[in-house]
C-alpha cells in the first residue's frame, strides 16, 4: 500500500496543480473586460453633456449666428463629435456658469475658442489667420 501511495501521490500533486493553473490566470482575464461603475457613471455624463451641446447647436439663433460669422454649422458638429468627454465636460461647465440671457452669444464664444484652438494646434483649417 505505501508503495502504491508513493508512485500515485507525485501523479495526484502534478495534477491538481496543472489542473489548478487556468483558474490562477481566470480572475485577470475577466477583470479585464469589466467595467467599474466610475467608467460607467463618466460614460453616460459624456454622453448627456454630447448631448446638450449637439441640442444647442442645432438651434435656429445659433446656427444663424455660426453662419453670420462664417461658419459652417456641419463642421462645427463634426468637431464637437471629436473632442475629448474631458474637454465636452469642460465646455458643458462653461455652458452652465454663463448667464441665462447670454446662452447664445456664449455658446458662440465656446464654439469659437475650441475652433480656434483645435486651428492653433494644426488640427483643423477654419480661420485663416491663425497662419
Amino acid at each position: 500500500m505505501k508503495r502504491i501511495t508513493r508512485i500515485v501521490t507525485p501523479f495526484v500533486i502534478a495534477s491538481f496543480t496543472m489542473s489548478s493553473m487556468p483558474a490562477m490566470a481566470a480572475p485577470s482575464a475577466v477583470a479585464d473586460g469589466l467595467v467599474t461603475t466610475q467608467e460607467a457613471m463618466n460614460a453616460d455624463g459624456a454622453t448627456a453633456d454630447r448631448e446638450r451641446i449637439a441640442e444647442l447647436l442645432s438651434r435656429d439663433d445659433v446656427r444663424n449666428q455660426l453662419i453670420a460669422q462664417g461658419v459652417d454649422p456641419a463642421e462645427v458638429e463634426q468637431r464637437v463629435a471629436a473632442l475629448s468627454d474631458e474637454e465636452v465636460r469642460q465646455m458643458n461647465e462653461r455652458l452652465d456658469q454663463m448667464p441665462a440671457g447670454a446662452s447664445v452669444v456664449g455658446v458662440l464664444f465656446a464654439v469659437f475658442v475650441i475652433l480656434l484652438v483645435t486651428d492653433l494646434l494644426g488640427l483643423t483649417n477654419v480661420y485663416p489667420f491663425t497662419r
